[in-house]
């Protein structure tokens, strides 16, 4: 009998997190295994404790995950092999017995209390808020002696820690969705699908005027569309920072390794964090002359030059 496959991912159990593990296509037959935070998710697969991890990188209202996107910059021999898309939605649970006119302090993480705040303001106007680690250590942790009276979390939240639904889908946006990806050791990616993308991290060679225009150049020039690109800081000293670019396209595309050859050129360092499938599925096309057959022409016309 094969030993079963073990994910890692951000617990406790009831997180959007979870959501996405329960999308990778084996996940019926793996042993889920929660962890504290992104370092030790990734760390565990380094470490050979766990096959494969699911992070949260991009949420649809609050952008990219700083915790997430520092990790992958700092992390070597981890790289990206899927990505699953969880739609954000928030419920305001609370101990049985509790009524909606009770509510005086909300436990919840700080992003998911950002995107109820409306509703919140509406509805108990009155109130306090705790931080938590996730929303769902907030569901777990009502009635711990931390003074909340309920907690915003997803619905799974109040059948896994016995409470109940005061309210249902509470958040400011409803269309509001949280991209995560799945990481293993680096190796070689998953096949091209036709509807993939590139993640890299690269960081500028030099503070300068026209770096960052040079950076996106690589990509322009190959017809390259660039789904995402978020700055972060170096760390070392002001003005030095790195850049999280998802590119359309999968690295056996010959615009997509063109494009990344030539980052190699413009940049000191630029971390390859893998070639995936998309989440939406959607095709990956690289406008201007730059499918693959227009390379292959244009490679025949340049030997034939040489005779």
């Amino acid at each position: 009998m094969s030993t079963p496959q073990i994910i890692a991912y951000l617990g406790p159990a009831g997180t959007f997190t979870e959501m996405a593990v329960r999308q990778m296509p084996n996940a019926a037959n793996a042993k889920l295994m929660p962890v504290a935070s992104v370092v030790e998710a990734l760390d565990a697969v380094l470490l050979g404790n766990a096959h494969r991890a699911v992070v949260p990188i991009e949420n649809s209202i609050e952008g990219g995950v700083s915790a997430t996107l520092d990790a992958l910059a700092t992390t070597p021999g981890v790289q990206i092999f899927g990505e699953y898309l969880v739609p954000v939605s928030f419920n305001l649970l609370a101990p049985p017995g509790k009524k909606l006119a009770d509510i005086r302090v909300v436990l919840t993480h700080p992003v998911a209390y950002a995107q109820c705040r409306s509703w919140l303001a509406k509805n108990i106007s009155d109130h306090s808020h705790i931080p938590a680690s996730s929303t769902a250590s907030a569901a777990r942790a009502l009635g711990d002696g931390n003074n909340a009276d309920a907690a915003i979390a997803p619905a799974i939240a109040a059948e896994l820690y016995g409470l109940e639904t005061l309210a249902s889908d509470i958040g400011d946006n409803k269309n509001a969705q949280t991209r995560f990806i799945e990481i293993g050791k680096s190796a070689k990616p998953n096949p091209k699908t036709g509807s993939d993308k590139t993640s890299v991290i690269v960081e500028l060679p030099d503070d300068r005027p026209g770096g960052l225009l040079g950076l996106l150049e690589q990509f322009a020039a190959r017809g390259v569309n660039l789904s995402r690109i978020e700055s972060r800081p170096v760390g070392d000293h002001f003005g030095r920072y790195r850049f999280n670019l998802d590119a359309q396209g999968h690295i056996e595309d010959e615009a997509i390794a063109e494009a990344l050859m030539g980052l190699h050129r413009f940049s000191p360092k630029v971390i390859y964090l893998g070639s995936y499938k998309k989440a939406d599925q959607s095709e990956s096309v690289h406008l201007g002359n730059n499918a693959d057959n227009d390379y292959t022409s244009a490679q025949a016309w340049f030997n034939s030059l040489k005779g």
